[in-house]
């Protein structure tokens, strides 16, 4: 609880919700910018920079246990300069500080701490430290003591302890050697499947086949690497290998559905989970992580057809739409996971309080479903899961009928949830990211397309307008928007993940002005971010505040990078549009990274799918004639009803040729609907019903 009795700090002033978190702190906090190098170098101390977010528990922890803390604040007025900086808003600053941290202790992570000279080269780093030392751990406290107080006796030493550090990052920052980047002509094809082939048996190993997922606790969903093993089964038909990759995907996909990573009262995911069998789960939930599960279901439910695949989906968009949509169409960040200071207090339950409110014999049904206990699986509380549900025997023993059950139980939780939506709520991270919107813009569109939803294309093209009007002034994207204010220069990946989302939309609604926004973005892109002479894209644009190192990121962790996306975009234009300037762009996106693919392929599985889709058979499916014809939306139906991960598809009407001249060798004909099909370069006779069309692609 903040104690009103202290002054608020500069923070105060700031539009990040991780900021004004910190906003009335002791701690003396100095936003990122030149007010506070200035000060450091004039007085002549070193920096201390503090990075996170608002929705981090361990930062929640740090903050309590030392920011709040009179002694702690001392010590960083003594001795420093303190930076607060909220890594959603600046990546470019995390990132860079976050390679540095790596680099010095073989791992990272938030919060991030790093304590550095006033020209901003870190001398120290770590995450997470407790106020006082404890089981090996170094306490803050004494950090800042010893090494402030270094400073003042050798700072010197402690300049060249950070120059030698920089040099040693800088240096293992080796750029692709010439051979690595080939002229147009050089096949990638054989360096390519080699890749592919040492991902799929890291999986394989790292599978575990128990419980879903990859190798033990905590374990991440990372959606790209489902979706990169549903293209591998794809493109491997029936050999034993394809199958085992669709069979790690569907166990893993259920899991997590069943498993209380998974909240079955609000729906969404949560960021990850703690154990090893998807039970308790850190409990935020982040935009990006919900968008790119929501992707993984809508494919796995094109292959599989499987319901619960479609409910799942269904319902992560029901949560965004309901709890993560601001009235004018963007969408927010995040929600914490505490609440009342409590980790997970919000979604946990005893079987008192169900039994209460559901009556004896619906809260008997629901906790036998749903694993609520008098002894309970998380703290002596229970998160809901139906990790060991078995329904047939549930039904058998309640005497009901399955469908019958499933009533009950969806009654149950909606009196659940409206008793949940009384319980003082996690804070909400409100602010809205142009890159997190573009990742559930295509989530949302990839929904409209498959289950013909314009709910969900409606929300997309709200999101899509209110980034228009509100982060897009002077034709340059802009990063994030909260509280009428709009803020910092866009990255990459505010760019790449928004063209996948217009691109998307564009399937989703025929709409060509979407199509040639995202065209228009990939050309500012390339003007703002390509390395012109080391190839693939640069994380801040040419125009950006220059920074200690100009980063380049290509790790897909736990969002793609927006280099892997880009690769994927620069394909699916340069398909769409025939333009021999997109392919060209490609190839050279493709050829720049293949030295660190090579290193741990299976860390760039987002990057493999932009692989995948350049080795796959090209097909090209356009739809002309009436948009409003009744065979044109079952046409449409049909192309988006199974799994084409490499399908393009065309809605040919009168100024689409504008963006794509070849266009006009497709006739149009007002009466009818026409497909005409396009195979490895191969092009069928055009076809007027869905059946014929059905017929021709089944051949």
């Amino acid at each position: 609880m903040r104690n009103m009795n202290i002054e608020a700090n500069r923070l105060v002033n700031e539009k990040s919700p991780y900021l004004l978190q910190h906003a009335y702190n002791p701690v003396d906090w100095y936003p990122w910018g030149q007010e506070a190098f200035a000060k450091a170098k004039k007085e002549n101390k070193p920096i201390f920079l503090s990075i996170g977010y608002s929705t981090c528990h361990w930062c929640h922890v740090m903050e309590r246990e030392s920011f709040e803390d009179h002694e702690v604040a001392d010590l960083l007025k003594r001795y420093f300069i303190a930076i607060k900086v909220d890594r959603e808003e600046r990546p470019d600053v995390d990132h860079i500080y976050m390679e540095f941290c790596q680099a010095l202790t073989g791992s990272g992570g938030w919060p991030l701490t790093i304590l550095m000279t006033p020209d901003q080269k870190p001398f120290y780093a770590g995450t997470y430290f407790p106020k006082e030392s404890r089981y090996g751990r170094p306490g803050i406290v004494d950090i800042l003591h010893q090494l402030g107080e270094l400073w003042k006796a050798d700072e010197e030493k402690v300049h060249n302890s950070a120059e030698s550090i920089y040099t040693a990052v800088i240096a293992s920052k080796v750029p692709p050697t010439p051979s690595m980047i080939s002229s147009q002509d050089d096949d990638f094809r054989p360096w390519a499947k080699e890749i592919i082939e040492i991902a799929m048996q890291t999986f394989q190993k790292s599978f575990d086949s128990q419980y879903g997922g990859f190798r033990e606790a905590p374990k991440f969903p990372t959606p790209h690497n489902l979706t990169f093993l549903l293209r591998y089964a794809h493109d491997h038909g029936q050999e034993p290998k394809a199958q085992q990759a669709a069979q790690m995907v569907r166990n893993t996909l259920d899991a997590m559905g069943q498993g209380g990573i998974y909240d079955h009262i609000g729906f969404g995911f949560a960021r990850y989970s703690t154990d090893r069998h998807w039970l308790v789960p850190h409990f935020e939930k982040m935009l990006y992580d919900n968008a790119l599960l929501a992707i993984a279901y809508l494919e796995s439910y094109q292959v599989r057809h499987d319901p619960q695949d479609e409910q799942t989906a269904r319902e992560i968009f029901a949560y965004v739409l309901r709890d993560m949509t601001a009235p004018e169409g963007g969408l927010y960040s995040a929600e914490d996971a505490d609440s009342e200071g409590v980790e997970g207090k919000f979604y946990v339950w005893t079987p008192q309080e169900i039994h209460e409110l559901l009556g004896p014999e619906a809260g008997q049904l629901y906790c036998r479903a749903y694993d609520i206990t008098r002894d309970g699986n998380f703290e002596g509380h229970n998160i809901p899961n139906l990790l060991h549900t078995e329904w047939a025997a549930l039904a058998e023993e309640f005497n009901l009928p399955l469908e019958e059950l499933s009533l009950q139980l969806e009654e149950a939780r909606q009196i659940l949830f409206q008793a949940r939506e009384k319980r003082i709520h996690p804070h909400k991270d409100d602010k809205i990211l142009t890159s997190w919107n573009g990742l559930m813009i295509a989530a949302l569109a990839k929904g409209a397309q498959i289950f013909g939803d314009t709910t969900f294309s409606d929300a997309a093209q709200r999101a899509v307008s209110f980034i228009m009007n509100n982060l897009y002034p002077d034709q340059r994207l802009l990063a994030r928007y909260r509280d009428r204010d709009s803020a910092h220069l866009g990255y990459l990946d505010d760019y790449a993940f928004l063209i996948w989302g217009l691109i998307e939309l564009y399937l989703a609604t025929e709409k060509k002005d979407y199509l040639g926004f995202a065209l228009s973005l990939q050309r500012a892109q390339d003007e703002l971010f390509l390395d012109s002479e080391e190839l693939g894209y640069f994380l801040t644009g040419h125009d950006a505040e220059e920074l200690l190192i100009r980063p380049k990121e290509i790790y897909d962790g736990a969002i793609p990078s927006g280099n892997s996306v880009s690769a994927c975009n620069l394909i699916r234009l340069a398909r769409l549009t025939g333009d021999a300037h997109w392919e060209k762009r490609a190839h050279e996106q493709l050829m720049a990274f293949k030295s660190p693919l090579s290193t741990y392929p299976a860390g760039y599985t987002a990057f493999l799918q932009a692989l995948q889709y350049a080795l796959a058979q090209s097909q090209e499916i356009v739809l002309t004639g009436p948009l409003q014809h009744a065979e044109h939306s079952k046409m449409k139906e049909l192309i988006f009803a199974e799994y084409r991960p490499y399908t393009i598809l065309l809605y040919q009407e009168g100024t689409l040729t504008e963006l794509i001249p070849w266009l006009t060798n497709y006739p149009q004909d007002s009466k009818q609907a026409t497909a005409y099909v396009c195979q490895n370069h191969s092009c069928h006779r055009p076809v007027h019903t869905a059946a014929e069309l059905s017929s021709l692609l089944s051949t």
